[in-house]
């Protein structure tokens, strides 16, 4: 079975790692607007100030990095980009602790951490492709993928119980000392890490590389379509999370207990759809699964505006969830693997960092504009608007297999 096969100890300690570190900051999921809340006495605007710079300045600090991390060995810039998250948040409770601690400091943290995710996530990416065979790609992925669905399973309510008891400063220090026990698991990784074909020192940066992430993908007649789709898609469905929040917790008035298990019984819908997904891949192949799957999951969310108080209300969301993280899980290692293979090895790190980059930046954006929406429109219609853009999502996905095609040109190595 794909879940007992053994992909050997340096894999091993590469997943315990990152395990430890998904648990954390699942953990400590919507801590920084608690501590804003909670601590600070912030309002309204300053909270969403706070959500959306740190993704968008965040993602605008990572993109010289792609380039960077792309001429270095993976492991230690995955290490530093741990310690760096460690540090940052470990800062803020000390922070509290000596009577200092004020809203420009969680605009900073949050910047940094949003930037070094967007690192790490480059370097682990270039990392596993070089460390696991190709053929064992996506069952890694999966097991990636099932681990993010247990933490966001789990995590979430244990932060709030740790929260309630302890005060959310407690769950920034645990997510500190998970990335800490993480930078730990990758250092005994071991092996040696086969440095890049060009090293960086030798490398003048140009104002063009910081490009070629982008030009790669757009280059690809596959890959494009399946960033925009991803970009799109995982854009209005974050669009319209704080907006189910305002509907379900207002007018609604679902309790916040009934809110957080609204959404995470459905999350056993992605340990299922990732373990499914290697068995649709070995029988389907993956462009049917990417095509189908991919069409899919963008058909639950507009189900989300018809929510109405009570079970039948409560009951209905879940049911939208369970289909949405079920298909997402399914789909998100094949895309995933897919992307791998299909990448260069030298452009792995800069490709990893223009997808996030872009991801990023635009649910901020989205965002920030269904905000505007549901404030002229009402929570509900901007949910609904969301819901129906995603039903032409699918538009965007490949049609056509181009296994055979030539690589992208125009691209610096």
């Amino acid at each position: 079975m794909a879940g007992r096969r053994s992909l050997g100890r340096r894999f091993g300690w590469l997943w315990a790692a990152y395990t430890v570190s998904t648990f954390g900051t699942r953990l400590a999921f919507d801590a920084f607007p608690l501590v804003a809340i909670l601590v600070l006495h912030s309002g309204a605007t300053e909270v969403a100030v706070l959500a959306a710079s740190g993704l968008a300045v965040g993602a605008a600090v990572a993109v010289p990095l792609g380039p960077w991390v792309e001429f270095r060995r993976k492991r230690p810039v995955m290490v530093a980009m741990d310690l760096v998250r460690c540090v940052a948040l470990l800062s803020v409770p000390v922070a509290f602790a000596l009577g200092v601690l004020g809203f420009a400091q969680l605009l900073v943290v949050s910047v940094v951490v949003a930037a070094a995710d967007i690192t790490f996530s480059a370097a682990s990416g270039a990392f596993l492709k070089a460390l696991v065979p190709p053929r064992d790609l996506l069952v890694a992925n999966g097991r990636f993928e099932a681990t993010t669905w247990t933490a966001t399973m789990l995590g979430p309510p244990l932060g709030g119980a740790v929260a309630g008891l302890f005060g959310p400063l407690a769950t920034v220090a645990a997510d500190a000392a998970s990335y800490l026990l993480s930078a730990l698991g990758l250092r005994a990784v071991g092996g040696e890490e086969q440095r890049p074909a060009r090293a960086f020192a030798a490398h003048r940066p140009r104002a063009g590389d910081l490009l070629d992430g982008w030009r790669y993908l757009l280059a690809d007649p596959v890959l494009r379509p399946l960033f925009f789709n991803s970009v799109l898609v995982n854009g209005l469905i974050m669009a319209a999370s704080p907006l189910l929040a305002v509907l379900m917790l207002g007018s609604l008035g679902f309790a916040p207990w009934q809110y957080g298990l609204a959404f995470a019984v459905p999350c056993v819908g992605g340990l299922i759809g990732s373990r499914l997904s290697r068995r649709l891949v070995a029988r389907y192949g993956q462009r049917t699964v990417l095509s189908t799957v991919g069409a899919l999951r963008a058909c639950w969310p507009f189900g989300l505006a018809f929510v109405r108080p009570g079970v039948a209300g409560l009951v209905l969301v879940m049911a939208v969830e369970l289909g949405l993280i079920t298909c997402s899980a399914m789909y998100n290692p094949v895309v995933a693997t897919y992307r791998l293979e299909q990448t260069p090895a030298d452009r792995v790190a800069r490709v990893l960092t223009a997808w996030s980059v872009t991801s990023k930046a635009s649910i901020a954006a989205m965002t920030a504009l269904w905000g505007l929406l549901a404030a002229a429109t009402g929570p509900r219609a901007a949910i609904a608007g969301a819901g129906l853009l995603l039903l032409a999502t699918p538009l965007l996905l490949p049609r056509k297999d181009h296994a055979s095609r030539r690589p992208p040109t125009g691209v610096s190595p």
